[in-house]
């Protein structure tokens, strides 16, 4: 059994921080599940594009407003807490925070923990 909590992460290598964006990951690929589960703030008033084209992630928001805008479609939907989207295209899509959104993401397949986006918005192909 695994039992971790935020304060666990919090300062450690699986908090990790982008101009937009600071991701606690609680489980990450070494902990064998299959999965990785973060816990996400977004900075408000910010815009962070992203396109995981070696990942698929959902994202259950929590707290705060904002929307996700999809490229593809030129659709924009509102986030605000109980919203739930799921990337399961590898969509190319703007996140944008009108006040901090505090997000549970979860990645498949798993990230190691230090991955932050490239210039693509995405995070590099996973090596575990």
């Amino acid at each position: 059994m695994i039992v971790r909590r935020l304060d666990d992460v919090e300062g450690s290598d699986s908090d990790v921080s982008g101009e937009t964006w600071r991701s606690r990951r609680l489980l990450l690929a070494k902990d064998g599940m299959g999965y990785s589960v973060h816990d996400t703030l977004i900075h408000p008033g910010t815009a962070t594009r992203m396109q995981y084209l070696h990942h698929f992630e959902a994202v259950y928001c929590i707290a705060g407003e904002g929307e996700i805008e999809d490229l593809g479609t030129g659709e924009i939907h509102p986030i605000r807490a109980g919203t739930v989207y799921a990337l399961n295209e590898h969509d190319d899509h703007i996140l944008r925070a009108t006040t901090q959104l505090r997000m549970v993401c979860v990645f498949n397949p798993p990230v190691t923990g230090v991955e932050t986006h490239d210039e693509s918005g995405a995070y590099p192909p996973s090596t575990e």
